[in-house]
């Protein structure tokens, strides 16, 4: 009779499947627990709409049934469902004022370390728009269209580093890229591929894709970089977990290196380990004005 009681409500409210706030919370820890991801309460149709596709996959009847499921550790679907809550905004050269900062960092590296190697690390790869618009920036600034540059380029969700690897985009996706910029680092695809442009293979051999949970307690990672990378990442976590990467963040960074976070991101609350050197960029908090020029 409870169960009748159950579908009754959900069909009152046009739901397919039953989502109580005791789900939602459930939905809320995990996340938390394994991607440092702090869901606000405002989220709650957010997340039915999202898992609601990974119910029907499964050929699941309700959240209860899917959370037990996630609760025993099934690792595809922890993937699956790491995947469906990973918001992938993104776009090519977003935030465009942190890139001449980056073409000045790049110009100063080249100049002072002649041949030696420049590497970048991006922290929340998506869909590749921003680490390809950082090789762009590279060949511009150096000159050449294989530098001697190594971007890593890492995310959660597997599903749009698999995108990122792939390197085609919609052209409505690069409308507002420059003419000159297109024909330089894309080539238009033909016959069924017609709307579409891939990377040019040089920009993509640059950049090493590999998937990363910030919040892993073993990063297979070795520094030193010159820039990091991070925006639009540390607002899905609270100021504790921001901390802990940040602080994680600083042996791997070069001691004149650079970390460029997004317009909504301020790491007041880590001034003992970065401090602003310009709109949402930062250096190390220890590092000499005068050693760093």
């Amino acid at each position: 009779m409870q169960g009748c009681r159950a579908v009754a409500v959900s069909e009152e409210y046009g739901r397919e499947f039953v989502f109580t706030e005791a789900d939602f919370e459930r939905v809320r820890k995990l996340i938390y627990n394994h991607a440092g991801i702090s869901l606000s309460p405002s989220k709650r149709e957010m997340v039915y709409s999202r898992l609601g596709r990974r119910l029907r996959a499964l050929g699941l009847a309700g959240f209860k049934e899917y959370l037990v499921l996630l609760e025993k550790g099934d690792a595809v679907e922890w993937e699956a469902f790491t995947n469906s809550l990973t918001t992938n905004l993104t776009a090519f050269f977003r935030e465009e004022h942190h890139f001449p900062i980056l073409a000045e960092l790049l110009e100063r590296h080249k100049t002072s370390a002649g041949t030696g190697q420049i590497s970048l690390w991006c922290a929340a790869a998506s869909t590749g728009e921003e680490p390809y618009s950082m090789a762009m920036t590279a060949v511009e600034t150096l000159g050449v269209l294989a530098p001697s540059v190594r971007i890593l380029a890492t995310d959660i969700d597997t599903n749009v580093l698999a995108k990122a690897q792939e390197g085609v985009y919609s052209m409505d996706r690069l409308e507002k890229m420059p003419r000159e910029r297109l024909r330089r680092f894309f080539l238009r695809g033909k016959g069924r591929h017609a709307g579409q442009a891939r990377v040019r293979d040089e920009l993509r051999a640059m950049i090493d894709y590999r998937a990363l949970n910030l919040l892993h307690a073993d990063w297979p990672i070795r520094g030193s970089f010159h820039a990091i990378f991070c925006r639009n990442v540390m607002i899905y976590f609270d100021k504790q977990t921001q901390y802990r990467i940040l602080e994680r963040f600083v042996p791997l960074l070069r001691p004149d290196g650079l970390l460029f976070a997004g317009h909504s991101e301020s790491f007041h609350h880590a001034a003992d380990l970065f401090r602003a050197r310009g709109k949402t960029v930062y250096e190390l908090a220890g590092r000499s004005r005068a050693a760093g020029g």
